[in-house]
Order: structure tokens, then C-alpha cells, then sequence
């Protein structure tokens, strides 16, 4: 990956001989869930009659359904307990094999610990100039109160994606809670890419696809924070954005969709862009998640 950018090296700083893969079942051909650190995997010994600690897996052994999510809700408020389930949202996430087919509802903080599958969406809002070309990008900064990146640059609008919502659904939610945006102003929102990220971060294993939005807003249109989770919005002119991407002040997600902007408007060089296309999930298997998208 390029040296350049901070954001392009974190997306892929995974050591997998940290962790110990998670399988749903004992049998043979058992599909993938996840994993788990093998420093923490201990910790998991208390429930024997939920999980197999095998010499080479972790293998959940039960059914989906009602009961498995109840049980695990309970393993996952133990291990919060215990300090190794943090930044709690009390927020549910789907638990996802590796083709994307759902086997239990968790909570958004343990995605990190089972290094499961997510989703996220962010959004470029920028401005243009008299020419039409863009000018600026709206960067937002992060409440010193967050849970994870707390006082990092951001993009205009983003989040993870909970249960029951595509993506888009996602964004549109976040466009209000974070920039005081209405429905009607999101009209002119436009699909970048999909990008995969697999990083460890302090939470666990970062295992994300990120859905990259573009959105033109007009001039004077300043966005207004409602939730509390936005400390303060800056409208940089594109080379400083650029800049603050590649001094590693926008978290690692922000940096991705800031330079996916900047490669389809031509600002990064073939190297770059290459780097960054090399993190791109297929379209085909994007518009399973989010149907919408006309991936350019």
C-alpha cells in the first residue's frame, strides 16, 4: 500500500496469527463467522455448552434464533463486564457468515470482539466552484465524548449500519442526526464505492465495507450537529482536505471515502489510485447489500 496515506496502510494492518477463527457448528465445512483473539478466547470457557474451544477453531455450537440471541446478549454484557467488549451502543448488528447469510442478532460493540462482517456509510458533502468541478469538502470533527476516534476528522455524514437498514438507509437517518440535513436535501445524493477494510483497531478486528456517498451542497448551506457526537464542521478547500488525510487526522473510514472522492475527480496519482482500488469489494456483491447502487 502507499506510504502516502495513513488511511490506505491502517485499512489492511491485520495480523491474522492473532486470531483464532470462529465457525458456526462442529461439522466439517462449517461457515466462517468470524474470529477472536487467542488472548481473549479464554475467556469464553465459562459457556462449554455455546462454544467448542478446539485445538484450531472456536466453534459456536447452536442453533439461530431467539434463544442463540439471548444467550449470546448475555455473554457479550459478561464480557463488557470484564472489559473486553468496549464502546457498548446498545445498538443490534446482524452476525453474518462469510456469504453474507445472518445467524444472530448481536450488539454493535461485539462485532469488533467476533471480528464479524459490517457495513458503513459515509458521505462526501462538498461544495462547487463556478466551473462545477468541486472545491471544497465539508470535514467534520469528531465530540471528544465518542467512543471510538473521539476528536478525529470525519466526512460530513457517517455511521455504521444497523439491522433492518441498506446503507443508504443508514445515511439517510445520519444525515439529520449529524448535519441537520433534511430528506429533501438528500435528493442529490450520488453512490462512490465499496471498499473493504480488515484492521485492528482496539476494539478487536475491524472486518467493514464501507459505502462511499457523495453530496453537492449549495453555498451558505452550513451543517448543524443534533446528536452530539459532532464537535464542529470546517469547509476546507480539497488540497488542505487532502492534506489532513494525509497527515492521518481523519479516521481511518473518512480517509478512505475522501480519497475515493478524490480519485474519481482525478486528483490522485495512478499509484494511488491503484492502491486504493486494490481495497474495492465487487459491485455485483455491493448491490447484494446495497441494491441501489450504480457503482461508477
Amino acid at each position: 500500500m502507499s506510504s502516502a496515506w495513513p488511511c490506505l496502510r491502517r485499512a489492511r494492518d491485520h495480523d491474522p496469527a492473532r486470531r483464532c477463527p470462529v465457525l458456526l457448528g462442529d461439522g466439517d465445512g462449517a461457515p466462517g463467522l468470524g474470529s477472536v483473539a487467542w488472548a481473549e478466547r479464554d475467556a469464553l470457557a465459562a459457556w462449554p455448552d455455546l462454544f467448542h474451544r478446539a485445538p484450531d477453531a472456536l466453534r459456536l455450537r447452536a442453533d439461530p434464533g431467539a434463544a442463540l440471541d439471548a444467550a449470546l446478549d448475555q455473554v457479550h454484557r459478561a464480557l463488557r463486564a470484564q472489559g473486553l467488549i468496549r464502546a457498548w451502543r446498545d445498538e443490534p448488528y446482524p452476525w453474518l457468515d462469510e456469504t453474507g447469510r445472518r445467524h444472530a442478532v448481536i450488539e454493535r460493540a461485539a462485532a469488533r470482539f467476533w471480528g464479524a462482517l459490517t457495513f458503513g456509510a459515509h458521505c462526501n458533502g462538498y461544495l462547487a466552484g463556478p466551473d462545477g468541478r468541486p472545491s471544497h469538502l465539508w470535514i467534520a470533527q469528531r465530540s471528544p465524548h465518542k467512543p471510538t476516534d473521539p476528536g478525529m476528522l470525519d466526512n460530513l455524514i457517517g455511521g455504521g449500519v444497523p439491522l433492518g437498514q441498506t446503507p443508504r438507509e443508514a445515511l439517510l437517518r445520519e444525515a439529520w442526526e449529524e448535519a441537520g440535513l433534511q430528506a429533501d436535501e438528500l435528493t442529490a445524493l450520488r453512490p462512490g464505492r465499496v471498499f473493504e477494510l480488515h484492521c485492528d483497531i482496539p476494539e478487536g478486528l475491524q472486518r467493514e465495507w464501507l459505502f462511499v456517498f457523495d453530496l453537492a451542497l449549495p453555498p451558505g448551506r452550513v451543517p448543524q450537529n443534533q446528536d452530539g457526537e459532532v464537535a464542529g464542521f470546517r469547509c476546507l478547500p480539497l488540497d488542505e482536505a487532502l492534506a489532513q488525510v494525509r497527515a492521518g487526522a481523519l479516521t481511518t473510514d473518512a480517509g478512505l471515502a475522501t480519497l475515493d472522492f478524490a480519485s474519481r475527480h482525478g486528483l490522485l496519482t495512478a499509484a494511488d489510485a491503484q492502491a486504493l482500488q486494490a481495497l474495492q469489494v465487487a459491485p455485483a456483491a455491493a448491490r447484494r447489500v446495497e441494491p441501489t447502487l450504480q457503482i461508477r
